[in-house]
């Protein structure tokens, strides 16, 4: 009997572009709908149809295995189909070409609060769960204090989870997935919301839970956290799979692949999604003190970061950053063109039209190494227009800086000339 708990073989999903397959779009559904949609999806017969014309491919021809007891990682950039891929593994929806076969009970934790009825209070959800999971209620009973304990919402609990914050609701879909004892669990960037302490107390949870045997798929864009908590990593690219390997191997290639040596990345048609209109992103550059893109520059000069992009139509609380990283995806800094208050107010509705935002990385601030630019464009708490991760990579020489005569490395990722003063008593 083969060993694995996931086997999937030339697994395909297509989407027809334009179709709303979230539930935010059109509001949720109440219970006896959700119902009432299941039924009829199970008795409805399949129907011949035509194949759509405005149509993509989010997965095709994925083939892998994964072994009982193995926490394997999923890493790939914005739009290549991890998420899809956990969503077809939770049975969220169905594959359009190929199977999986999943041996095992499977817990999800997708997004914040899937799984969730917002209607339903933190406590019924808990039971919800766990008998989409199969099990018994004395069995989420024998669990549901420590996964209270765990989430922290005690004085919540018999709050609709409509009414929670979206920590709270990662708090404990958390808790649920990972306590209520699945032999998959399937978690999909759990560490995007929540504090730094809650944060740090998943990765424990996740690392015991590997500990104890079961088998974990984790997707993260931390690629600490993918190192940390995995052995094994498979990368996807544009809905393929384009490498596996050891984890340091798996992200030592997503983290160098695709990169210009130019210090500009302008962004083509096909790689922008439909659903970032009206905001387009144009280029992204790294530019040295003449205002030239280099792919390389002095720790002793001070660097330019210019973000060209277009509104098609006007928006309102419009924020553009970026996101500094180094080649191993420990986060150095994030910074948005609207942090200064005046700036916020000033700038709260951009018309249509292009638009460049430009900041500058003062001299002495960067070691010496290779990082990674991410973009974002967004407006808080309202809506994500474009994000790139892993736009831009560009290498700092620190020929000249502060302490290099000695020749040993400086530990982190910045090398800040500060200003001592040294005096005899």
């Amino acid at each position: 009997m083969n060993d694995y708990a996931i086997r999937i073989e030339k697994l395909g999903k297509r989407y027809k572009l334009g179709q709303q397959t979230g539930g935010m779009a059109r509001g949720y559904r109440t219970l006896s709908e959700s119902v009432t949609n299941f039924a009829r999806a199970v008795l409805r017969r399949p129907e011949a149809r035509p194949l759509p014309q405005n149509q993509f491919w989010a997965l095709q021809d994925i083939t892998f295995d994964v072994r009982r007891g193995q926490v394997l990682g999923v890493i790939g950039r914005n739009g290549a189909g991890k998420s899809t891929l956990l969503k077809i593994l939770s049975r969220v929806t169905e594959p359009t070409t190929g199977f999986a076969e999943v041996r095992g009970r499977v817990g999800s934790l997708l997004e914040v609060g899937t799984g969730f009825h917002p209607e339903l209070t933190g406590r019924e959800n808990i039971y919800l769960n766990g008998a989409i999971l199969g099990m018994k209620r004395a069995e989420i009973a024998r669990k549901f204090d420590e996964i209270v304990a765990f989430s922290e919402i005690e004085q919540f609990l018999d709050t609709p989870v409509k009414r929670y914050s979206s920590g709270m609701y990662l708090r404990l879909a958390f808790a649920v997935a990972a306590h209520l004892e699945p032999e998959i669990l399937v978690v999909d960037e759990v560490l995007a919301v929540g504090d730094a302490e809650f944060q740090k107390k998943c990765l424990g949870k996740m690392s015991a839970v590997a500990q104890q045997g079961r088998t974990v798929l984790f997707v993260s864009h931390s690629m600490s956290a993918i190192l940390r908590l995995t052995e094994e990593t498979i990368v996807l690219e544009k809905g393929q799979l384009a490498y596996r390997a050891p984890t340091s191997q798996a992200v030592d290639y997503y983290m160098a692949a695709g990169f210009s040596h130019s210090g500009e990345r302008a962004w083509t048609d096909d790689q922008i999604p439909p659903d970032a209109a009206p905001f387009r992103p144009i280029a992204l550059r790294v530019c040295n003190s003449q205002g030239l893109p280099v792919d390389t520059i002095r720790a002793t000069e001070a660097l330019t970061v210019e973000i060209e992009y277009r509104l098609d139509l006007p928006i309102t609380g419009l924020r553009l950053g970026v996101y500094l990283l180094t080649m191993r995806g420990e986060y150095v800094f994030t910074s948005f063109d609207t942090d200064q208050a005046e700036r916020y107010e000033r700038f709260s509705t951009r018309p249509a039209g292009r638009y460049l935002s430009r900041a500058v990385i003062p001299p002495n601030f960067l070691n010496e190494g290779r990082y990674v630019l991410g973009v974002n464009a967004s407006a808080f708490r309202v809506r994500r227009y474009f994000q790139d991760e892993q736009a831009l990579a560009f290498t700092v020489d620190a020929t000249g800086a502060v302490g290099k005569q000695w020749a040993e490395p400086r530990l982190g990722p910045v090398r800040p000339a500060l200003e001592w003063q040294i005096e005899s008593h």
